[in-house]
């Protein structure tokens, strides 16, 4: 006579695989969902604000320490249309974001366990956020302290007018990189979901950590001290909450058979 509890321990996907081309077609699905998301938020972006409100308002913490009536300058002849294009894009991305990361859900989400699926949507979510906070915390808090300590060194005889094109990149790389940087504490709790690394071996690897950090910011950053402790900071910072989240992450991400094990243990 078959035990019962045999059937909790039954692969719940069994029976769940499909063929290879209908994989390719759920893909495709997806793909076609998040082309529609970004055509929706580019839209809504290009009646409001628009791509010169967007220019606006990006620009914001570089005009704060130029002149009342300076500008930025567009020096390519193609600048004025193209950089407000490619800001509308890049805007269109972030606003789009939770839709993406959701298509991104809904395709893998077949092939996860029930107890992976519950960690895998708030990781989804909680990395989106991350993202925001790096994005906003660039906007309104680095930008600010590097171009004013920047503008310390601007000699007297010298018309700080910067070129709109050579900023927007330059925000931009600042933006992926606080947005990656970010993500500390997701990839610290997936390390020890899976049995990468330990949790006590990530504190005693603290210190090679700050240096790290602090590479890193030297790499992604432009070459001034604001923005490097700005991201190396953070880093050091959400790798301690990284640390305490895979605590209780491993926790309540294990398999039910696995957590009644190490509660009667």
């Amino acid at each position: 006579m078959a035990d019962p509890t045999d059937k909790n321990k039954e692969d719940e996907l069994a029976g769940t695989e499909q063929p290879f081309v209908q994989h390719l077609m759920e893909l495709r699905d997806r793909l076609l969902y998040c082309v529609y998301g970004l055509v929706v938020a580019g839209v809504l972006l290009a009646i409001w604000p628009g791509p010169a409100g967007l220019i606006d308002m990006i620009a914001v913490p570089i005009r704060a320490h130029m002149p009342p009536d300076a500008k930025l300058i567009a020096i390519g002849v193609f600048s004025p249309f193209f950089v407000p294009l490619k800001v509308l894009a890049m805007t269109s991305v972030l606003l789009a974001l939770p839709w993406l990361m959701y298509q991104t859900w809904m395709f893998v989400a077949p092939g996860l366990y029930s107890h992976e699926k519950k960690f895998a949507l708030p990781l989804i979510f909680f990395g989106s956020l991350l993202a925001y906070g790096g994005i906003a915390f660039v906007q309104f808090f680095v930008l600010d302290k590097m171009f004013g300590f920047i503008q310390k060194f601007t000699p007297p005889s010298v018309n700080a007018t910067p070129d709109i094109s050579s900023y927007v990149e330059a925000i931009l790389s600042l933006y992926i990189a606080f947005g990656v940087a970010f993500q500390v504490p997701i990839v610290v709790m997936l390390l020890v979901r899976f049995e990468l690394v330990t949790i006590e071996k990530l504190r005693s690897f603290r210190g090679y950590f700050i240096v790290l950090a602090f590479v890193v910011a030297a790499v992604l950053t432009p070459p001034d001290v604001v923005s490097q402790l700005a991201l190396a900071i953070p880093m050091c910072l959400l790798y301690e909450v990284g640390i305490i989240g895979a605590r209780y992450f491993t926790r309540y991400s294990k398999p039910p058979e696995e957590r009644a094990d190490s509660a009667q243990s």
